[in-house]
């Protein structure tokens, strides 16, 4: 029920705010510090944090920005960008833990208050597989690993305990980039060689059954001829088995990439999702250059 993998999903979201009150916080710490060096450390760090900022939502802007819309039905296979309603799957519903309402994914954190501090108590996340139906077909989603935004966040507080759930829901529109597989299906990546080997494993461990069916003259062993027959055998049911899922329809899954491509999903329009990153793209590249500016002061003075 719970991967660490998909924490992922709203960090880098509030990255950008931690960042911020970050680059504050060093530049107080110059301040204390008084010295020339100090605030030449801590406009250098601004600097260096700010451009690795601005880099990675750059990054996520040109991603969102740049890559065309797919349909399900006729999606290629690789990186793509889907857009259409969260779907539950067939079986059991998913239920926040928080709130007890069924949705599509959650995240939840329990704080604690003590000494005007909020310490964490209880935290998790899903990763069920969840569907997007675009109206051309539905894709499975597995959000483990993904950056998950969301503007469905609930907060309750009773006595000293504050609790935060944060959900995706059905029927609402998602906006998914990722790598999309099709597993089975005319494109199925099948293995002959090693599902023969599996299956003639299988009978070797049965072997009162392996006799039963090959053990042609009843001498209680299997001959070079008799296995070659049940090695013909297990061949030509590998093949029918083989035939039978290229002849199903595939199932498409939406999955994490390889190679640190992002992976998101979120229930906000698309183009607020470019204004978002471009914004912060913008505002710490502003902060690098005013950093910058200020070191040349320094170093002129």
């Amino acid at each position: 029920m719970f991967g660490s993998g998909s924490f992922a999903g709203q960090r880098h979201d509030y990255a950008n705010f931690i960042l911020s009150g970050g680059n504050f916080a060093l530049l107080l710490l110059g301040f204390q510090i008084g010295t020339s060096a100090g605030w030449k450390f801590a406009f250098a760090c601004v600097g260096l944090t700010s451009a690795w900022a601005w880099y990675t939502n750059l990054k996520r802007y040109r991603t969102v920005a740049d890559t065309p819309t797919s349909r399900v039905a006729s999606a290629p296979q690789g990186y793509v960008e889907i857009i259409g309603r969260g779907r539950q799957p067939p079986g059991e519903r998913l239920l926040s833990p928080l709130s007890g309402l069924p949705c599509l994914w959650y995240r939840y954190r329990i704080e604690h208050r003590q000494d005007n501090r909020w310490t964490l108590v209880e935290s998790g996340v899903s990763d069920d597989t969840f569907g997007v139906d675009d109206g051309s077909g539905l894709v499975l989603v597995d959000p483990d690993g993904a950056e998950i935004l969301t503007s469905r966040k609930q907060v309750s507080q009773q006595g000293n305990y504050r609790r935060t759930e944060w959900t995706l829901i059905e029927n609402e529109t998602l906006y998914v980039i990722g790598e999309h597989i099709t597993l089975g299906g005319p494109n199925a990546i099948l293995d002959k060689r090693a599902d023969m080997a599996d299956l003639l494993a299988e009978w070797k461990r049965d072997k009162r059954t392996l006799l039963a069916r090959f053990d042609t003259d009843r001498d209680g062993e299997i001959s070079l001829d008799e296995w070659e027959r049940a090695r013909k055998t297990a061949s030509d049911e590998v093949d029918r088995a083989h035939l039978d899922t290229r002849l199903k329809d595939g199932v498409h899954l939406i999955r994490k990439p390889a190679h640190r491509r992002p992976f998101l999903i979120a229930n906000r329009n698309m183009h607020a999702l470019v204004r978002h990153y471009r914004f912060w793209s913008w505002a710490h590249l502003g902060a690098v250059a005013a950093a910058l500016a200020t070191l040349a002061r320094f170093q002129a003075t």
